[in-house]
């Protein structure tokens, strides 16, 4: 009997939640960029109009945190990477001292996604015909082994995501008229961050309210608090 193989939209499947991942991944960088930054140039137009001191401040912030993020990620990523080539040696060494006892646990995990016994042990004997390791990877792992986390791909992503998001509050505050500057950035953000809570939920198939009004819920709050430091830290002249 040949393998039953995947029709060409589950094939997709896996290349589409992969991207999917991503995309929310930079959502949520870029949502930081915007909330980290908004908060910082905010607390400090509560203590000085100044403008060269709101554009320093908010570059410092917007580097700061970038690279933070990428660090961040690329330790995290790097983590995880180790952790699959670590599985990945330890499958390849079993598969190497016990091919048997490994063909059992193959034909007990296909057994488990409800094929029967006899059609469990055909495919798993022709899965490990065919490639042993990538078989034990993919069913029981969850990896697949030409595709491994990328940490410069992630500390890449992060970083770009959060300076993008970073770049609105920074330019909100510093270009508008003195004037204008604190209504300019607080709804500049507050409408940036409902864009970013609506499109994270529905990436993941959820009802938008609710996460807009947490996301604009969560920026303005972060803001009145340090604009409120702010204003009493200019107030005392510290």
């Amino acid at each position: 009997m040949s393998l039953p193989r995947p029709d060409h939209d589950e094939a997709r499947g896996g290349t589409l939640g992969s991207r999917l991942n991503w995309l929310r991944a930079a959502v949520l960088g870029a949502n930081d960029g915007i909330v980290s930054t908004a908060g910082l140039v905010v607390g400090v137009a509560g203590a000085t109009g100044d403008r060269s001191t709101l554009l320093t401040a908010g570059l410092a912030g917007l580097l700061a945190g970038s690279m933070s993020m990428a660090a961040g990620e690329y330790v995290s990523v790097s983590t995880q990477r180790d952790s699959e080539k670590a599985a990945l040696a330890l499958e390849k060494r079993e598969l190497a001292t016990a091919p048997h006892a490994e063909l059992a646990e193959l034909t007990e995990l296909l057994e488990g996604k409800g094929i029967s016994r006899e059609l469990a042990r055909e495919v798993a004997e022709q899965l490990t015909d065919h490639d042993a390791l990538r078989a034990h990877a993919e069913v029981e792992l969850g990896i697949d082994p030409d595709e491994l986390t990328n940490p410069w791909h992630a500390a890449g992503a992060s970083f770009l995501a959060f300076t993008a998001g970073a770049l609105l509050p920074l330019l909100a505050i510093v270009l508008p008229p003195a004037a204008a500057r604190l209504p300019v950035t607080v709804g500049a953000v507050l409408a940036a961050l409902a864009l970013c809570g609506w499109s994270s939920a529905r990436m993941g198939a959820a009802p938008p309210g609710r996460a807009v009004l947490r996301n604009t819920g969560g920026g303005a709050l972060a803001m009145a608090v340090t604009y409120l430091a702010g204003v009493l830290l200019g107030a005392t002249g510290t």
